[in-house]
Formats: C-alpha cells, sequence, structure tokens
C-alpha cells in the first residue's frame, strides 16, 4: 500500500504534469487566432508551437544529467518556477517575436520538469509501483491534454488566445506550493556546481543544439538554385548528421551527458525508439486537425477544441487500468502491440476524410487514435524504465523525454512542412482549396499510417531482456 509520502509526490509530479499538458495543448488551438493577431500565415504561426518543443528537446538531456549529479527534485523545482515567469511572458508578448521569446523560457522549464518526473518515480518507486504511478502521471497529463483544447478553444472563442496562457499562472504558483512542500530539497555546494559546470561537455551540446535547430528550421531555410523540397530534405539531412555527430562526440567526451551505458542498453534505445514513433504519428492529426476544423470546415475553435480533446479523453479513461493491468514484461509488450495497431487503422480513418463536416466520421478516427496511445503508452514507458538502475534514472528518463518529444516535434514539423509543400504559394487553409488540400492531407497521413506499421515491427523484434 502507498504511504502518505508516496501519495504526496505523485499528487505533485501528476499536478505539475497536468499544468504543462495543458498549457501546452491549448496553444494548439490558439494557433490560428495567433496567426491573425500578428498577421504571419498559418505555417509560421506554428512556430510558437514547435519553438518550445524544439527548446525542451535542446535541454532535456542536459537538466536530466544535472538531475542525477546534484538533485532531480532541485532541477525539477527550478524548473517549475522557470515555466511559471514564461507562461506570464508570452501572455503579455506585444509582438510574435516576443511570444516566441517567452516560449523559450517557458519550454526551458518543461525540459527541467520532463527530465526529472520519470527520474524521480524510478528514485522513489520499486518496479512493481512504477507502471501503476506512471499510469496516474500519464492520466493527469491526458487530463490537462482534454482541458487544453476546449479550454483553449473556449478561451479564444470568448475572450483572447492570451489567457489560453495567462490563466495558467495562479495554477503554476499554487503548483509550486505542492512541490516545495511535498519534494526533498538539497543544498548545493557552489564549488561543486562550478566544478561540474566546468568539466561537462559543452562541445557535444552546442552539436546537438545546431543540429535540432537546422533540423526544426529546414522548412525555412533556403540555397539558391534549389526547390522547395530539395531544400527542406538538404537541410533536414545535414541537421541529422550534425546532430548524430553529437552523440558520437558525447560517446568519447571525458564527462558525458549520456552514460554511454545508456546508449548500449539495445533494449532501453529499442524502446524509446517506439515512443518517438507513436508521438511522430500522433502528433500529425495533433497538428492538422485544428486548422482541418477551423479553416477548412468552418468548425468554431470550441467546437474543434472538443472533437481533438476526445482523443486525451479516451486516454485518460484508460489509463489507471492499464496502468494495474501492466505490471509485468510480457503484457507491457503485447499491449504496446495491440495499441500500435490500433494508431496504424487510426491513420487510415484520417486519410478517408472527404470533407465531409459530419462530426460522428470526424470522431471516429480520432477515438481510435486514443485508444491506441492509451493502449501503448503507459507500457512503453514502463518498460523503458525498467532497464535503468536509480542512478541513471535521471538520465534515462530525460532520454525517454527527449524521444517523445523529438517525435512531436519532428511530427509537427514534418506534418506542417510536407502539407505546405503540396500546397505551394498557400499560406492560410480555407475551404476554397477543396480536393487539392484533402489530397494533400490525406498523403501526410499516409506517412504516418507507414510509420505506425513500422513501429508494430520494431516493437516485435526488439530485444526482450
Amino acid at each position: 500500500m502507498m504511504t502518505a509520502r508516496k501519495r504526496n509526490i505523485v499528487i505533485t509530479l501528476g499536478s505539475f504534469s497536468f499544468i504543462t499538458a495543458i498549457a501546452g495543448t491549448s496553444v494548439t488551438l490558439a494557433l490560428p487566432r495567433i496567426g491573425t493577431t500578428f498577421h504571419v500565415g498559418s505555417a509560421v504561426a506554428t512556430l510558437a508551437l514547435q519553438v518550445g518543443l524544439i527548446t525542451a528537446i535542446i535541454f532535456l538531456v542536459l537538466f536530466g544529467h544535472s538531475g542525477d549529479i546534484f538533485s532531480k527534485s532541485l532541477v525539477f523545482k527550478y524548473g517549475g518556477w522557470i515555466f511559471t515567469a514564461g507562461t506570464l511572458f508570452t501572455g503579455l508578448a506585444p509582438s510574435f517575436a516576443l511570444l516566441l521569446g517567452g516560449r523559450v523560457i517557458q519550454a526551458i522549464g518543461i525540459a527541467m520538469i520532463m527530465a526529472n518526473t520519470m527520474g524521480i518515480i524510478n528514485e522513489f518507486f520499486d518496479d512493481q509501483e512504477r507502471a501503476a504511478v506512471l499510469a496516474y502521471n500519464s492520466m493527469f497529463i491526458s487530463v490537462g491534454a482534454i482541458m487544453g483544447p476546449a479550454l483553449g478553444g473556449i478561451i479564444t472563442s470568448v475572450l483572447s488566445w492570451r489567457w489560453t496562457f495567462l490563466i495558467f499562472v495562479p495554477f503554476s504558483l499554487v503548483t509550486m506550493w505542492l512541490g516545495d512542500h511535498n519534494l526533498p530539497t538539497l543544498k548545493l555546494n557552489r564549488q561543486i556546481v562550478i566544478k561540474e559546470i566546468k568539466a561537462s561537455n559543452w562541445l557535444g551540446q552546442a552539436l546537438f543544439t545546431v543540429g535540432i535547430i537546422t533540423i526544426f528550421m529546414s522548412q525555412f531555410m533556403s540555397l539558391p538554385g534549389l526547390s522547395q523540397i530539395e531544400n527542406y530534405f538538404f537541410w533536414l539531412v545535414l541537421g541529422g548528421i550534425i546532430t548524430l555527430s553529437s552523440f558520437v562526440q558525447d560517446s568519447r567526451a571525458k564527462s558525458p551527458w549520456i552514460a554511454p551505458i545508456i546508449l548500449k542498453n539495445r533494449t532501453f534505445m529499442a524502446s524509446v525508439f517506439v515512443l518517438f514513433i507513436m508521438m511522430f504519428v500522433n502528433s500529425i492529426s495533433n497538428i492538422l486537425l485544428p486548422f482541418y476544423f477551423q479553416d477548412f470546415l468552418g468548425f468554431s475553435a470550441g467546437k474543434s477544441g472538443l472533437l481533438v480533446a476526445t482523443q486525451s479523453l479516451v486516454v485518460m479513461s484508460m489509463s489507471p487500468f492499464i496502468g494495474r493491468f501492466a505490471n509485468n514484461k510480457q503484457r507491457r509488450l503485447r499491449l504496446t502491440a495491440i495499441g500500435l495497431t490500433i494508431l496504424t487503422l487510426a491513420q487510415i480513418g484520417y486519410i478517408l476524410y472527404d470533407g465531409t463536416p459530419n462530426v460522428l466520421l470526424l470522431g471516429l478516427p480520432i477515438v481510435a487514435n486514443g485508444i491506441g496511445m492509451g493502449l501503448a503508452m503507459t507500457p512503453n514507458n514502463a518498460l523503458t524504465m525498467s532497464f535503468v538502475g536509480n542512478q541513471l534514472a535521471g538520465v534515462g528518463g530525460s532520454m525517454n523525454s527527449l524521444f517523445r518529444n523529438l517525435g512531436i516535434a519532428l511530427g509537427t514539423s514534418f506534418a506542417t512542412s510536407m502539407l505546405y509543400t503540396q500546397l505551394p504559394g498557400v499560406k492560410v487553409i480555407s475551404s476554397s482549396l477543396g480536393r487539392l488540400y484533402l489530397s494533400a492531407s490525406a498523403n501526410v497521413f499516409i506517412i504516418g499510417m507507414i510509420m505506425a506499421a513500422f513501429g508494430i515491427i520494431l516493437n516485435f523484434v526488439r530485444p526482450k531482456d
């Protein structure tokens, strides 16, 4: 039976997960209105989402490593304060550039929180408890993800997109109070901190940062003489090479960010790649559906938000039961396989969207998507964290969060780039595009279907020990 202290830790971690999830998902529904306010096109408006994802990805491993060296709880708490400041700054931003700056600050805080959440769970809960605690945490995330689109849509319709940020400031402050009372605080030795900072592999971090930025800005960069699609793939491949070189350099450094034993653990790496695929596929619908519902079908932001939130409602409903059921390795593998199969079928449903504003037909693939994610996420996360010890739980958890966010960010970037590459000259989606838009959207979901099918294969062949 869980002790009072453990229950308080679950509530604290869940509260942070809830508030960051709801803040993140509400942005998606606000993107069309943000674009209108600052007079930027739909593709540029998605930067408000992508900049946050990119920043979080860049700093995840750094803060996971910091948690292992210093204190997971301390890094976690500092992240809460930075997130709160960034949220306030973003909501008050007078220009699109400053809004992006606020999103960077907010994302640094999110990286500090996410990088250490799973490490704290690993530290305080044994393997038998871990799946259930991860499920509870997923439930908090799902509740936030449910409320985010719905609340974001309603607030945007009634008030302003700015309140989709500002409303979370008081909630963040309450969450910080919970963190201060429930998580241990360790006083740091200034000399040790300075020593670790000097010894850190900053060259590897710089290479990783440049590589990630190059990958995600590939849709906005160009070289003379190359077509739009050629430019996109040139910068994408270049960014990928730089990013991979950062891992090679880090593995040879005296003080690596990622312990070499983590990268050599084939079972662990296969598990995080499965997570990457799930999040990549899921993010395609998350970024395309709001524009399809609002700009193409003419739905209100509130109605669009409620439709998108259906997926998270399904995940939330399933999480407690899946967490209790996924209490051994074989069950976790089977549940992940079933979830990936249903996720693949959901992509077929999206492919068949034909511009008909029938809410029931629109909702079926979204529900299937939620069932697939609900079945697969918690079991796969439990598998991943069972392969690392407490000493490496911080960097292990941050690697899990890295691949999760990398999947979201790459899926988002890929979906928007592939869609607009097929729609040359189009800056804003509208119903006047007709079959041209529907065909372009279907092609993006076909890639999502192929990726999900590959995830099924990877889950089947991955090492079991």
